[in-house]
């Protein structure tokens, strides 16, 4: 299985679109075995999710996401996570145990700075 977290430094991003990139935990047995580094090719409608699909994503972990890219993520077969905040390792764990669940939260208004995923 491949988590893909949106990033901003060694944190989960508060919106998947603006972050830097992502980085992308390969899992086995619940268990991180390695992680790789994308950049972010860009935010423009219905790119991240064919991206992160073409680098075999199953996961997308974020602190905020709009409702289009959640419906798009969907239909690449990648579940979505939002809600999630502080390290992206510790978001990785917290989903493996069952801990992290999705808040639902949808971003509306694409130029705040800072509002998304602030719960």
């Amino acid at each position: 299985m491949k988590i893909a977290v949106a990033k901003e430094g060694n944190r989960v991003s508060g919106h998947f679109g603006h972050c830097e990139g992502f980085q992308v935990f390969e899992v086995e047995d619940q268990k991180i075995i390695s992680s790789t580094f994308l950049k972010n090719p860009g935010h423009q409608p219905g790119v991240l999710p064919k991206f992160l699909r073409d680098h075999s994503a199953d996961i997308v972990i974020s602190g905020g996401m709009g409702a289009k890219a959640q419906q798009l993520f969907n239909e690449n077969d990648i579940e979505v996570v939002v809600g999630a905040t502080g390290s992206m390792e510790d978001a990785v764990e917290s989903f493996l145990k069952g801990e992290l669940q999705s808040t639902g939260s949808v971003c509306h208004d694409h130029s705040h700075s800072g509002s998304c995923g602030n719960h």
